[in-house]
């Protein structure tokens, strides 16, 4: 076990940690890519050699994707990738260049994207807790799991073949040894840790020194208590610091389509669009993109993506939960009271729908249990929804768009006004719809507090 868990874990009570990882935009002047790389989309292979000469390159490639190929390249002249992007542009032979994203931590101060807060955004989690506590929190109720379960037949398997469904956790890896995951995790084989890059995905990291630690933990718990039968499939694409890279995301879900997994939860992002992973992203969907590009790696698997919206508190747009890729749905927040949680990133139009995920309660590293706060607490249970849904109906749908639009179109719609988001639609997901077909989901019946419902509208 790779995790260094120190000897005061229950001296602690209280720990902010930050509950969404966000990244850094790529600028000559910040420094937030892997300093001596770029991605490069070619319109024809045997254009390699010169374009590599021109731009200062290494012709043989660090790695290799998608038809037309896109490449990652080692840059040679002393350059940086920004200036490297910049000389390549309106080169016919060239169909996209951008730099291999440093990815960070969003808790820095000064970036107009994000609170810039610990984890939880305001909201500090306890460790602690129990499996009383995580059997027992709020959530489950307010999605109607229980109501789900009994009328879709199934708790994460196949109907037809009792398999589980796969649900890959893009994420800082997991504690494999916690009580919560025992049989509930895919073959090691079927794991990786694409940081240390070998098959033990383990969370890294000492408290308070990396505050990312435990997050993928905790992310995984909820998607297992969301849909208590499937298969967890933990992919270590961030470090102890949080930090990743673009093209390891791409691996990730490449390895994912390739293992058989059938949902994935991407609890990260970035402030601005990254071409090759929104190709990507349309491909898990239907195996193309508009423009024609093709992954041939993944084959005919296809993959249903559930991407937390950011914690910006604002309308400021986060990716990849605003690419607007056919293959995913972008989740917001919502807290106990059916409202959009303050810290949650939304805006209509890029955000589909919303889940509960403020003070959820579930696993962190050493076998305990914490509550926390943040659209990456929203975007597991939507992806275990869409387990759920997918293990009702395991042949119904089409493509992931399908699953997902399904999954979307039986959410609960309620709208009202608030700032500074606008007009919100909540567009809730409820289990209990999702496995009936239920287009019509109802409003809930358990009262809530009209506080704050300024222009309240039911649709």
């Amino acid at each position: 076990m790779k995790g260094l868990f120190v000897k005061y874990w229950q001296k602690v009570f209280f720990l902010t940690l930050s509950a969404f990882i966000l990244f850094s935009n790529v600028s000559a002047q910040g420094g937030d890519f892997v300093s001596n790389q770029v991605i490069v989309q070619l319109t024809n292979s045997t254009d390699l050699s010169a374009v590599a000469a021109q731009y200062g390159l290494n012709p043989a490639p660090l790695g290799q994707v998608a038809n037309p190929p896109v490449y990652l390249l080692q840059i040679t002249n002393g350059q940086t990738p920004a200036q490297v992007v910049a000389a390549m542009a309106n080169d016919a032979r060239i169909i996209y260049r951008e730099a291999n994203r440093k990815l960070s931590q969003a808790e820095r101060t000064g970036l107009n994207w994000t609170q810039g807060r610990s984890w939880s955004i305001g909201r500090s989690w306890s460790i602690g807790g129990s499996v009383k506590g995580y059997n027992g929190q709020w959530f489950p109720d307010t999605i109607r799991l229980e109501q789900a379960y009994a009328a879709g037949g199934t708790k994460g398997k196949r109907v037809d073949n009792n398999q589980p469904i796969v649900v890959a956790v893009l994420d800082t890896g997991i504690d494999l040894n916690h009580p919560a995951f025992e049989g509930k995790l895919v073959p090691q084989a079927d794991m990786w840790d694409f940081v240390d890059n070998d098959n033990d995905p383990s969370e890294v990291g000492v408290l308070h020194q990396n505050p990312s630690f435990g997050h993928g933990t905790h992310v995984s718990g909820i998607v297992s208590l969301t849909a208590p039968d499937v298969k967890i499939m933990p992919l270590r694409i961030l470090d102890q610091n949080g930090e990743g890279e673009l093209w390891r995301i791409t691996a990730a879900l490449i390895w994912a389509a390739n293992h058989n997994a059938d949902v994935v939860n991407l609890s990260v992002g970035y402030p601005q669009q990254v071409r090759l992973l929104k190709d990507l992203l349309d491909c898990v969907d239907v195996g193309t993109t508009p423009t024609g590009t093709t992954f041939p790696e993944i084959g005919t698997r296809r993959l249903a993506v559930s991407v937390a919206s950011g914690n910006g508190g604002n309308t400021i747009r986060v990716y990849p939960a605003a690419e607007v890729a056919d293959g995913m749905l972008s989740v917001a927040a919502i807290n106990r009271y059916d409202r959009l949680a303050s810290f949650s990133s939304y805006e209509r139009g890029w955000v589909d729908v919303t889940a509960p995920g403020e003070d959820i309660i579930s696993t962190i590293p050493g076998g305990r249990y914490g509550m926390w706060s943040g659209t990456s607490m929203a975007a597991p249970i939507v992806a275990g929804i869409t387990a759920l849904t997918k293990a009702r109906y395991p042949t119904t749908f089409a493509t992931p768009h399908d699953l997902l639009d399904h999954v979307a179109h039986t959410s609960v719609d309620m709208r009202y006004n608030a700032s500074p988001w606008g007009e919100v639609r909540l567009h809730r997901v409820d289990a209990l719809c999702a496995v009936t077909s239920n287009l019509d989901c109802p409003i809930p019946t358990t009262p809530v507090t009209n506080a704050g419902f300024e222009n309240f509208q039911i649709k």
